[in-house]
Order: C-alpha cells, then sequence, then structure tokens
C-alpha cells in the first residue's frame, strides 16, 4: 500500500495522533514526556445508523436523481473528471479498509535481493555510499554530498514532529542547519560524528519501542559512511511506523464516521461517472427475476391460486436474495459497485463455505453408511474435520484436484473407523462397505449430487435466516440438521456475513431503495419535484 495514498487520504496530522499504548511521540513544550494524548481536532456530525434503516424503499433516499435506473443520455467526461472520480475510489476503498479491517496496516517491501530490481538497486546504492566514501576520505574531505544528506534527514525528523514541539523543532533546525555546515566544510571543521549521535539520540525520542534494538545497533557503528546508510534504513522503518500509528489513531474516527464518508464518496462517484451503479442495478434486477420466479413457481402449485393477480415482492427479500448470490458469485466476473470494497471478504467468506460443506457431507454420509459403527465415538465430529480440513486446503484454486482430496479423505475415515472398532473389539468394515463409504464421498464432486444440494440448501436456509434476524449478535438462527458438524464455523462465517451485510445497507440503503422502487414500482406516482418537472 502507498504511504503517499494513506497521506492523501489522512486529514492533517495535527488533529490526528492520538496516544498509542506502546508507541513514545513527542510532546510540546510543557511536558517532558516522549507520549502525545493529542485528540482529534475535526469530526463530523453523523447521522444515527438507524434513521437510515426506518426509510422507505417507496421514497428516492438518495441525494442525487443520478441513477442508471433511469433513462438518460450518456455523458461524455473528461480526463480530469475521469482521474477525479479515480481518486475518489482510491480513498474510498482505502478508508473502508482502514475501518473495517484491524490488520490493516504497511508494510515496509524491498525488492528480493535476486530479483533484477533489487540487483539494480543494490548496484545504485553501493555506487552512491562508495561515492561518498570517496568524497569524505578526500584531503581536504568534500562535504557537499553529506550535506544534502543532512538536510534530507533534517525534514525527515521534522516529518515526526507533532503541532506544539516546539523545542525540539527548533533544536534539530539549529544543529542540523546546513547553512552552518557549510561554513564549518569550508574550514574542514565539520563534525560528523557529532551530527550523527545527535542525529540517532533524537531518533531514539521519536521511534516506537520497536525500532530501540536498531538504535543500539546504529551506536554501535563506527565506519561514518555505514552508520548514515543504516540510518536512512531505520528512518524509512520509522516512516512506516508513523504511517500505520496514524492509521490506528484513525480507525475509531473512520468507524464512528464511516456510513457517512462512504456515502457522500459514492455520490462523488455516481456523478462523476453516471454509469456506477450499473452492475448493481443488474445485480438487483437479476435477484427481483429470481423473486417472480420463485412465487410463480409457489403459485402454480398451490390449488386455487389467482394466477391473474400481480406478485407482491418484498423489496427486503429480494435484497437479502441477491447478498446469498454473492456467496456462489463467479468473482471472475465484475461484482457490483456497491460491494467492491468488500469483494476480497466475500470471496474469502465464499471459499471458507465451500469448504465446510463438503465437510459436511462427507460427515453426513459417514454418519448414514457407518453410523452404527461410529455412535459410541464421541469426539468423531472433530476427528473427521481434523482429517478433512488439512486436505481441503486450496480447494479455491484452479490446480486444485477435489476428487483426489476426497479419495484421500475416504480412505483416512476408513482407516480411522477401522481402528477405533478394532480398539472396541469389535470386526472392522467389510471391504464391500469401504468401498461404497469412498465411493459415495468421492461423488460429492459430482455436479447436482443429491447430498451436496441437500446441505447446500441448508446452509442457504441459515444464512437467510441469519439475514432476517433484527440483530444477529443476539442470538443465532436454529441451525438446520445435518450441518452440526460445523455449527462453530457456521456461527462465526455467518456472523462475519450478516456484519459485511448489515453495513453495505446502511451505506447504500438511499442508492438500493432508489433503484428498487424504479424496478418494483415503475407505475408509483412521481415524486413533486417530478411531476413539476414534467409540467414545465
Amino acid at each position: 500500500m502507498s504511504k503517499a495514498r494513506v497521506s492523501e487520504l489522512l486529514p492533517q496530522r495535527s488533529g490526528l495522533l492520538l496516544q498509542l499504548r506502546g508507541i513514545r511521540m513527542p510532546l510540546n513544550d510543557d511536558q517532558n514526556s516522549d507520549t502525545d494524548s493529542s485528540r482529534l481536532s475535526e469530526s463530523t456530525a453523523a447521522s444515527s445508523d438507524s434513521e437510515y434503516s426506518r426509510q422507505s424503499f417507496n421514497s428516492d433516499s438518495s441525494s442525487k436523481p443520478s441513477s442508471p435506473a433511469s433513462a438518460s443520455p450518456p455523458k461524455v467526461i473528461t480526463f480530469d473528471e475521469l482521474m477525479a472520480a479515480t481518486r475518489n475510489l482510491s480513498n474510498w476503498t482505502l478508508a473502508h479498509e482502514i475501518a473495517v479491517n484491524a490488520n490493516f496496516c504497511i508494510k515496509h517491501e524491498d525488492f528480493p535481493q535476486n530479483s533484477f530490481a533489487g540487483t539494480v538497486k543494490q548496484i545504485v546504492h553501493k555506487a552512491f555510499w562508495d561515492h561518498l566514501e570517496s568524497e569524505l576520505n578526500e584531503d581536504p574531505p568534500e562535504y557537499e554530498h553529506a550535506i544534502k544528506l543532512f538536510e534530507e534527514i533534517k525534514e525527515i525528523l521534522l516529518s515526526f514532529l507533532t503541532p506544539g514541539a516546539n523545542r525540539i523543532h527548533n533544536q534539530i533546525c539549529e544543529v542540523l542547519d546546513t547553512d552552518l555546515i557549510r561554513q564549518q566544510a569550508e574550514h574542514n571543521a565539520v563534525d560528523i560524528p557529532g551530527l550523527a549521535n545527535y542525529i540517532i539520540n533524537t531518533m531514539g525520542k521519536l521511534c516506537a519501542p520497536i525500532r530501540d534494538n536498531d538504535i543500539k545497533q546504529l551506536k554501535a557503528t563506527d565506519n561514518i559512511v555505514e552508520l548514515l546508510r543504516q540510518i536512512f534504513h531505520v528512518l524509512d522503518l520509522m516512516k512506516v511506523d508513523m504511517a500505520n500509528y496514524t492509521i490506528k489513531s484513525l480507525r475509531p474516527y473512520l468507524w464512528h464516521n464511516l456510513v457517512d464518508y462512504e456515502r457522500t464518496k459514492f455520490q462523488e462517484i455516481l456523478e462523476e461517472t453516471p454509469s456506477a451503479l450499473n452492475l448493481t442495478t443488474e445485480w438487483i434486477k437479476e435477484s427481483i427475476e429470481d423473486e417472480l420466479s420463485s412465487v410463480s413457481d409457489e403459485s402454480s402449485s398451490s390449488p386455487g391460486a389467482d394466477s391473474s393477480s400481480k406478485p407482491i415482492i418484498s423489496p427486503t427479500l429480494v435484497l437479502n436474495n441477491g447478498y446469498l448470490k454473492l456467496l456462489q458469485w463467479d468473482y471472475c466476473k465484475t461484482i457490483p459497485e456497491t460491494l467492491i470494497t468488500d469483494e476480497g471478504r466475500l470471496q474469502e467468506l465464499r471459499e471458507k463455505l465451500n469448504q465446510l460443506k463438503i465437510i459436511a457431507c462427507v460427515s453426513l454420509i459417514t454418519n448414514n453408511m457407518v453410523g452404527a459403527a461410529i455412535v459410541d465415538v464421541p469426539d468423531f465430529a472433530d476427528q473427521l474435520k481434523r482429517i478433512s480440513v488439512p486436505l481441503l486446503e486450496g480447494m479455491n484454486k484452479k490446480s486444485f484436484d477435489l476428487k483426489e482430496a476426497l479419495n484421500a479423505i475416504g480412505v483416512q475415515i476408513c482407516s480411522k473407523v477401522n481402528k477405533s472398532l478394532t480398539e472396541r473389539g469389535l470386526p472392522i468394515l467389510s471391504e464391500e462397505m469401504q468401498s461404497n463409504l469412498m465411493g459415495q464421498i468421492a461423488h460429492i464432486v459430482e455436479k447436482n449430487n443429491p447430498v451436496c444440494s441437500l446441505i447446500d440448501k441448508r446452509i442457504q436456509l441459515f444464512l437467510r435466516s441469519l439475514l432476517a434476524l433484527p440483530s444477529f449478535q443476539k442470538c443465532m438462527p436454529t441451525l438446520p440438521g445435518g450441518l452440526s458438524v460445523i455449527q462453530t464455523e457456521m456461527e462465526f462465517v455467518g456472523s462475519q456475513y450478516a456484519s459485511i451485510v448489515n453495513f453495505n445497507k446502511k451505506v447504500y440503503g438511499p442508492f438500493y431503495a432508489n433503484i428498487l422502487r424504479k424496478l418494483l414500482f415503475p407505475e408509483a406516482p412521481m415524486e413533486k419535484s417530478e411531476a413539476e418537472t414534467a409540467g414545465n
């Protein structure tokens, strides 16, 4: 993740640097400790989330009438408008990731040494530092490049300071005054070791505790050129620490205001790119068609049903069905625009659910075929998971051979059952029984496998029930039969999934409401403003 992108998104550091446990930052002159407890000075008044959940699907809730559901001529945008939309998209996705992903951070990465880029970097850097060493070894020494390095170090150190740290700011500017250093250089009186020692001590005051060992190593380095090179390396690490420190400080602020922030950013993108809801509209339209088909099937199978009456579809049900389809989405296709920020998380959940579905299928088949042999083994379900999970790792990859993995699972289950029977003094499974068990497990991979279809329907039923709950945190819906072996995992995955869906509804509910109103109620009375426009 680029540090430049983070700095574009984050407000000025003066309003962000909160005190975080275990990180030392300089204070102003009125305090002598190395920690900062400044608070956010900028906050946005956010409307409560419940306010948005009460909005009717029959009202146009979006702040602007920009929607692909309404017929409008295509708009030609300029390059500057395109770049503005791209920046909005970048900041929008970055803010979402910072807020919802507690593990999000910037990592200091370098090119692999054996790579072409790594080799070039190593050669160029070596040439630079060798040249600096040759200049300092001249008689008299040439200090111009060294002075430029001190000037760069000064700017980096100043960038770490918080507002109000006037004393240390003035001290850095005084000690690393490049004009003064140049005057000293003219008289061959530059104390480079003394300047380096001051820099190291200042870095020790500003760095996070994790860098203490790096500071100690700097103090133990005698070669001045190597010391300067290592100083820049540690400063690079400190920049990453500062960025992560700021991100962590910003997270509570972002989370508190994220609904308003994301909705506003998406509205800006929509204004720059009117087609930014096309995929979302198509996604909702497909969900409506699926629901209409389902209602039609139910009506035709119900005796005495009035086939001439127009079916009534719940907008909430349409949305929930659309969200469920995301767990079976082909991620080679582009996901709806309003879900881009959670695409990676939804894909991970889909892959985890596929793995859990296979485990539940294996468990159901095993219990049906050899249930009597394992009824007295209390932890057999856990043993089955310990067998299956490692063999199903990476099943989302194209190179993964699911049939081979299922064969291996079948062999190990037969072995485990036979071992349990032997330990209890009972006869092992017959060859025919073992062959049938392994064959049934291997057939899970086949399309329209009845066991797999049954488990899939029950997983869908559980998730559908979960989305219908007013608060899934208080209680989970009853798990359908056949899923008890994966109950803990299903509740964990389900809570993650429901959190993503509920937050998405809060942010994009007004946009969904506008699309649903136009798709479900095309003959609804026009809004007052629309009627006035039509009259003119």
